[in-house]
């Protein structure tokens, strides 16, 4: 792929539901969690397109092919009083990593959160994971005080 072919980044459609499991499924083989990778277009269509959706997603695209997608929600910042965006999964395919399609992407919400008046932009990295030098070169900031936590759904029927 020419690195100098335009780049197009457009909101995801319905139709797109398909095309955003597999590119979740080549993430979650990226991170070695493929396990864990359970959304189905069916699911994904039902809460990113339905009446109350819960996320947005971004597709990066060059010479028609899908080069990459960002996928992302609004939170809120009690101490901000603002909302924010989180970014839960940012991922281009590997043929076309070193074209500028994460940086792409990246400022792409950057503009959305400042269109939104968002108070800040969050995200979660695996400790392994080689973007974390791309993040701090954008001045991105490690959150060390902080520690992730997370209830599964099984843990959330057993808790009822």
């Amino acid at each position: 792929m020419k690195p100098s072919a335009p780049l197009h980044i457009r909101p995801a459609r319905p139709e797109d539901a398909e095309l955003i499991a597999q590119l979740i499924k080549e993430l979650a083989v990226y991170e070695k969690l493929e396990n864990e990778a359970v959304a189905t277009p069916e699911i994904l269509k039902k809460n990113l397109f339905g009446e109350r959706y819960a996320a947005e997603v971004l597709l990066a695209e060059r010479e028609g092919e899908t080069a990459g997608f960002a996928l992302f929600f609004h939170n809120f910042s009690t101490f901000v009083g603002k909302p924010g965006l989180y970014l839960e999964d940012i991922y281009v395919r590997e043929r076309f990593r070193g074209q500028g399609i994460g940086k792409a992407l990246m400022m792409e919400l950057v503009r959305i959160a400042r269109q939104r008046d968002c108070g800040r932009i969050e995200w979660a990295v695996l400790h392994w994971n080689p973007a974390r030098n791309f993040y701090e070169k954008l001045g991105a900031v490690p959150m060390s005080d902080w520690v992730v936590y997370r209830l599964t759904e099984e843990k959330i029927e057993k808790l009822l």
